[in-house]
């Protein structure tokens, strides 16, 4: 289903949902100064595997290619906020269908604000976020990108049940990166470390 599609075919955006520390909730354009941010701090961006948007425009368009996919499929990626502080957002992520170098598929994505690392909620927002593929869905795999040497994120795919597939390339000037996957049928026999999210009741 390509987002080009009819406004017939839009699918109704679903209010904020939460886990056990997170807020999720599609994206607006009121986010667009937080996303300029993040993506100006090196520490962010030196591991992404595709190329960062650089400049207001560029990030705007990205942000509205997100809110599009929510428009069209009824997810996408979340702007991420903790639940003690439901209006301080600290990054974005989820899935999204993609092709990357040739390879069609749901990718996972996140960037977290530095000040937010080391604590596990990248890997629930994915937790959930493959919940939500493969339970509801139906979906039969995610994929993720990773540079070779961004080893914690590695060490977050393989602790989520992803499994290193291939490599690819985003393109002319972009290193390298490898593909990790996870299926439908291996999900189905790894255990659940978090609940299921409930609606956000703001």
């Amino acid at each position: 289903m390509a987002l080009s599609e009819s406004r017939e075919s839009l699918a109704a955006v679903p209010a904020a949902m939460v886990t056990r520390r997170l807020k999720l909730r599609p994206p607006r354009d009121a986010d667009l100064d937080t996303l300029v941010t993040l993506y100006a701090d090196p520490a962010v961006t030196r591991f992404c595997a595709a190329a960062t948007p650089h400049g207001r425009d560029a990030t705007r368009n990205q942000l509205r290619t997100w809110m599009d996919h929510w428009q069209v499929r009824g997810f996408g990626h979340w702007a991420i906020a903790e639940r003690e502080q439901p209006d301080e957002l600290i990054g974005f992520g989820g899935l999204m269908h993609r092709s990357v170098a040739g390879h069609a598929g749901l990718f996972l994505y996140y960037r977290i604000t530095p000040q937010a690392w080391g604590r596990g909620l990248a890997s629930e927002m994915a937790q959930y976020a493959f919940g939500q593929a493969f339970e509801q869905r139906q979906e039969a795999s995610v994929v993720a990108a990773v540079l070779p040497n961004n080893a914690p994120t590695r060490k977050t795919l393989e602790s989520l049940g992803l499994r290193l597939k291939g490599s690819l390339s985003d393109g002319p000037g972009i290193s390298t990166a490898l593909l990790y996957e996870l299926g439908a049928d291996r999900w189905a026999t790894l255990p659940r470390s978090e609940p299921e999210a409930v609606a956000f009741a703001a």
